[in-house]
């Protein structure tokens, strides 16, 4: 019998297979139908920092009866209402999945500043929730900032979070930070118990007739898993934090690739857009034929074999790699 037991996040887990924050999460129906069909835990749909404004500039107003600068402000931001029912809504939807599911149920902050993370953070581990996932979507654009600046903010976020909260704490993270390791063993020391890599940010493209910039939205694809593969090998074991590989996991053999890479878990949301909730036991179904095929007695065997710590030539996650294609380029240009 193949062993697909994984662990991530202090939380035992039947298998790695983790269903990520997505708009598929916001109905209890589909959580079930995800739990149904396999998945370990699930990540909910991120509340966002936008939404705790939104729910303060409210308060105001309805203090403030009369007060015309409210109402304007609120046109300041972004449609959040439609995408959920805000902060308290937020909180019954981790309640209730916590009392229909039996398996983790993982809160998800999306933000840039202190704001209500940390109050709420606290909130989402009162409603039940077995840890919680901060969605760190910042792109900094003051040249005035510098990258320290940026680092110490998120250290501080995190520490701050985590002395809030009695659950395990994730951070979601670009791919864009300079010196990736160093933030990383930053954010372990200051409590992130996982490190989720990586966060995609959403380009927005230019409507050229209407002088716009429109929102752009794609979902993931394969090509997309490589520059996850490359980080998760380069921190595993140098970094006190889980791994977890999110975007551009699509098959079986994805999941076996972000495995020998070092992440404990993968998370997966675009291929159940496009394949649907169900498609999860078809991967499961495939990790053990392939498991099975290549003679693995459990995914904790192969976890990390592919690690730079462990690999035969180290040099293959570095700049030799680089001198390396392009001498094959070279090559084949040539033939």
């Amino acid at each position: 019998m193949i062993d697909l037991t994984t662990t991530y996040l202090g939380l035992e887990l039947k298998n790695p297979l983790v269903c990520a924050a997505s708009t598929l999460g916001q109905e209890l129906d589909n959580l079930q139908r995800m739990e149904d069909a396999g998945a370990a835990a699930v990540v909910l749909p991120s509340l966002f920092e936008e939404q705790i404004e939104l729910e303060s500039v409210y308060l105001d107003r309805c203090l403030v009866q009369g007060a015309e600068a409210y109402a304007e402000a609120i046109s300041y931001f972004p449609d959040m209402v439609t995408y959920n029912t805000g902060p308290d809504g937020y909180l019954e939807l981790v309640r209730r999945a916590k009392e229909r599911l039996g398996i983790p149920v993982i809160g998800s902050l999306n933000g840039t500043t202190r704001g209500g993370w940390v109050r709420y953070a606290g909130l989402i581990g009162d409603a039940g929730a077995d840890a919680l996932e901060l969605n760190v979507y910042d792109l900094p654009t003051d040249p005035d900032e510098s990258s320290a600046t940026v680092e110490d903010r998120l250290a501080e976020l995190v520490r701050e979070v985590r002395d809030q909260v009695c659950i395990p704490v994730a951070v979601k993270l670009s791919p864009f930070f300079t010196a990736l390791p160093n933030l990383a063993r930053r954010l372990a020391a200051a409590g992130a118990g996982g490190l989720v890599l990586f966060n995609r940010f959403y380009q927005p493209d230019f409507d050229v007739e209407n002088l716009e910039v429109a929102p752009h939205l794609r979902l993931s694809g394969p090509e997309e898993l490589l520059l996850r593969l490359h980080w998760v090998a380069i921190l595993f074991g140098q970094v006190r934090a889980d791994l977890a590989v999110t975007g551009g996991v699509h098959s079986a053999r994805d999941v076996v690739k972000s495995m020998m890479a070092g992440a404990s878990v993968v998370q997966i949301a675009s291929v159940l857009y496009k394949q649907g909730i169900d498609y999860l036991a078809t991967l499961l179904a495939d990790l053990r034929d392939w498991l099975e095929a290549h003679e693995y007695a459990s995914v904790k065997q192969m976890r990390g074999c592919l690690c730079l710590r462990w690999v035969s030539d180290p040099a293959a996650y570095v700049r030799a790699n680089y001198m390396k294609l392009l001498q094959g380029g070279a090559a084949r240009l040539r033939l």
